[in-house]
């Protein structure tokens, strides 16, 4: 027994034979200076443990993005069902989503003066020349032969003009009862600089909108006095003013003090031609090469109004105006309305080009003005100072920055809106303003080619959807959103 427990002692022995070292008590630890292996043996320990904790946190991000990817293919797969168990049980399926798989192309306008070649027909290159920036204008000289500026005058006669009378409407007050509107509230929403009184060009923007009367600053003045509505004579309507008055008062007044063809927002006669598989071949023609001019898909041009043809006479006019109305959440755009499912109050023409044909040569006036083309801001207040009416196209027409001269067989042609910066229509261009001058000598003849499109891209993708739904004599090519049937690159620079 003696002998196996001294065993150890021989064991520690130094391997070269010296003295060998005496043993620890149990109780007593190794004191480590901070250099030394504890230290790097406790970073090991620590690193490891925050790889393994890193590790677990990459797993549990793909464990809940492949349940995620799992629950959204369940919920496609599960739709069509909920779909068919909801149109079984008469009640209607949810509004699908369209991919925005369509960007709409702009043409380039480089600068004013930049000239282009444009292909628009086989054999034959058109020169396309930038008037404006802002709006994004074109001239393209002799875009229509002669016989097919005399084809579409006669369709037009023989279908028959009619007056193009903008006078509206009576029923203002019915609508502001429906807009639930107080005489404060419609008070601030015609004070436009928000002063508390309303100016003279507040008032006739409004009455000019709503009435289709062209009121002057004197006719204002002349109206003020007959009701007595300016008590102060300061020439502005304070609330309290304002609020004595009916939303009809003008036009009342005006009906009874009679209202002449020279005093109306537009002074014209016109009709509608029909461009579709069944129109006459110059029709479809025109159509065709506002396509290629505009390289749009061919289902928006297809799906837009169909073309105007307007006559003016001597005297005859069209104060500025925009083609286009801004769209708000609670205006819907004409074209698109019954698709968009939805009530709203107003409603607005949503042209995303015009494209405006001069059908003969004017002996004097009659000229497109854009009183504010290219200006470096835009300022409704400032389109009527001291009496001088930016948008009077009877009186001041020289004072617009760009008039385009009317010349049988040019186009021009410009955007209405602005690109939302994503392919697809953005805010309205405001610099879009423009209007007809007086034809002091002659008879003026154009028509208008308007590519509708709504800003809001489901209500356009579902409406031609709804359309292309509808029973055709032929096919339905061409009336869903296909990027595939864009016209190619027509373009090129001089």
């Amino acid at each position: 027994m003696t002998d196996n427990q001294e065993t150890p002692d021989a064991e520690d022995s130094s391997p070269s034979g010296g003295a060998t070292l005496p043993l620890r008590p149990p109780s007593e630890r190794l004191s480590c200076p901070k250099s030394s292996v504890c230290s790097r043996s406790y970073f090991v320990v620590v690193m490891v443990f925050f790889h393994v904790y890193i590790i677990n946190v990459i797993v549990l991000l793909f464990y809940v993005h492949y349940s995620s990817g799992q629950e959204d293919a369940n919920r496609s797969r599960d739709a069509p069902r909920r779909d068919q168990q909801r149109t079984e049980s008469g009640r209607p399926p949810s509004k699908p989503d369209f991919l925005r798989d369509v960007s709409l192309t702009r043409v380039e306008g480089i600068r004013v003066g930049h000239v282009q070649k444009v292909s628009l027909v086989p054999g034959k290159v058109h020169e396309m020349r930038t008037l404006s920036m802002k709006p994004l204008l074109f001239e393209i000289p002799n875009f229509l032969s002669e016989d097919e500026c005399r084809v579409v005058m006669q369709l037009a006669q023989l279908k028959g003009l009619m007056e193009s009378q903008l006078m509206v409407q009576e029923g203002q007050e019915e609508l502001a009862k429906e807009l639930n509107l107080s005489p404060e509230e419609i008070f601030n929403l015609l004070d436009i600089n928000q002063d508390g009184q309303l100016q003279l060009h507040e008032i006739l923007t409004h009455s000019r909108v709503r009435d289709g009367i062209w009121l002057t600053p004197e006719n204002l003045r002349e109206i003020y006095a007959g009701l007595k509505a300016d008590k102060d004579g300061n020439g502005l309507l304070s609330l309290e003013e304002f609020t004595l008055l009916s939303s009809d008062a003008f036009q009342r007044f005006l009906m009874q003090q009679g209202v002449k063809r020279s005093q109306l927002v537009r002074n014209s006669r016109h009709t509608w031609l029909y461009q579709g598989k069944e129109a006459h071949q110059v029709l479809q023609d025109i159509k065709t090469r506002v396509t290629r001019l505009t390289r749009l898909p061919p289902s928006l041009v297809d799906l837009s109004e169909p073309l105007q043809v307007v006559r003016y006479e001597e005297g005859g006019h069209y104060h500025a105006h925009h083609d286009s109305g801004p769209v708000y959440p609670e205006t819907a755009c004409t074209h698109t309305r019954l698709a968009a499912n939805t009530s709203t109050p107003f409603e607005t023409s949503c042209r995303y080009i015009t494209v405006l044909f001069y059908l003969n040569s004017v002996e004097g006036g009659g000229e497109t003005a854009f009183p504010v083309a290219d200006n470096r801001t835009y300022d409704e207040v400032a389109l009527i100072q001291n009496d001088i009416d930016l948008m009077d196209t009877r009186r001041n027409c020289d004072k617009s920055n760009l008039r385009v001269k009317p010349t049988k067989g040019t186009a021009v042609f410009w955007y209405n809106y602005l690109s939302d910066g994503r392919g697809w229509v953005g805010e309205q261009d405001e610099y879009a303003l423009h209007g007809g001058c007086v034809v002091t000598h002659g008879t003026k003849w154009v028509a208008n080619k308007w590519i509708n499109i709504d800003p809001d891209y489901q209500r356009q993708a579902r409406y031609q959807q709804l359309v292309s739904q509808q029973p055709e004599d032929d096919d339905d090519e061409g009336l869903t959103l296909n990027p595939e049937t864009q016209s190619s690159d027509v373009h090129q620079d001089l």
